[in-house]
């Protein structure tokens, strides 16, 4: 797969990773997370440029998190359950997600990518379940941002022991998790009080 994934980035370079991206994030057998450290590898050596490699990840997970919400609103949970399994989303794996969604609808959007097996099933629960888009959008790509950011920038300053990330994030993955947390807090108090105060004025 990494032989791909570099053919790819050597070959298409920041194209590539947005259309790796867009294929991982909708449920195809793809590492995302050792993608964007080996992204961030790549910024280490200046075979990229730190921006445009953020710029390009957040595109493609921001695209393939908007096809996912699409995928999920036009088909529903029927196709989901019938081509799931091919791509290892199992039953077992929809109904955690849906509990989790109705539970705690924004912050799952938020944190999902995070969560392996949670993130390639957000989107398609928040449509089956008729999230509001313009909601959607606010809270899964603010999570795409945060998540794209984290493993990047992991893999630059790992530079060429970035192969450890998998030993990185199952010892830190709770306290990203919970930092995450804390910033959606903060950013839905402050959203909320201006809800308030533009509902006021009208």
């Amino acid at each position: 797969m990494m032989k791909h994934i570099d053919f790819l980035i050597e070959h298409f370079g920041y194209l590539g990773i947005i259309v790796v991206l867009i294929g991982g994030i909708i449920g195809l057998p793809i590492p995302d997370e050792v993608l964007l450290t080996y992204v961030g590898y790549n910024v280490y050596q200046d075979k990229l440029k730190y921006i445009m490699s953020l710029l390009s990840a957040f595109t493609g997970a921001a695209g393939g998190i908007s096809l996912s919400y699409y995928i999920g609103y036009r088909f529903g949970l029927p196709l989901l359950k019938k081509f799931g399994p091919k791509f290892h989303i199992t039953e077992k794996k929809i109904n955690l997600t849906k509990n989790l969604f109705q539970k705690i609808g924004p912050t799952i959007l938020l944190i999902g990518y995070f969560i392996p097996g949670v993130r390639h099933l957000t989107a398609y629960i928040a449509a089956i379940n008729k999230y509001p888009f313009r909601k959607f959008l606010v809270f899964a790509y603010t999570g795409a941002f945060i998540w794209t950011f984290t493993f990047i920038t992991l893999g630059r300053k790992l530079g060429k022991d970035w192969k450890q990330v998998e030993a990185y994030v199952s010892k830190y993955s709770i306290y990203l998790i919970s930092f995450i947390f804390i910033i959606f807090i903060i950013f839905y108090y402050f959203w909320k009080k201006k809800s308030k105060q533009v509902g006021f004025r009208n």
